[in-house]
């Protein structure tokens, strides 16, 4: 496996590495959310409380919620489950 080296000379820089550093934490943040999403459409988790099962307006949302999730990464030429 190679290296990357990232050199900066600025404050400026440094806040631009620590972004393109932080890419894999945004993409297991976006994971996160929807195996959450997931977990209300499959197993009907409640979204607005803890307790109880999903209505059917949640589960209706949380399937599309993770369609546009989907739609924006793919824009990006990205995939979660990469």
């Amino acid at each position: 496996m190679g290296k990357i080296i990232l050199e900066f000379d600025s404050v400026e820089e440094a806040q631009a590495a620590q972004v393109a550093l932080d890419g894999y934490k945004w993409k297991l943040a976006m994971y996160d959310l929807d195996q959450q999403l997931r977990g209300t459409v499959k197993y009907c988790g409640p979204i607005l409380t803890n307790e109880g099962v999903a209505t059917e307006t949640e589960i209706e949302v949380a399937d599309k919620v993770r369609d546009m999730i989907r739609e924006i990464i793919e824009g990006y030429g990205l995939n979660l489950n990469d």
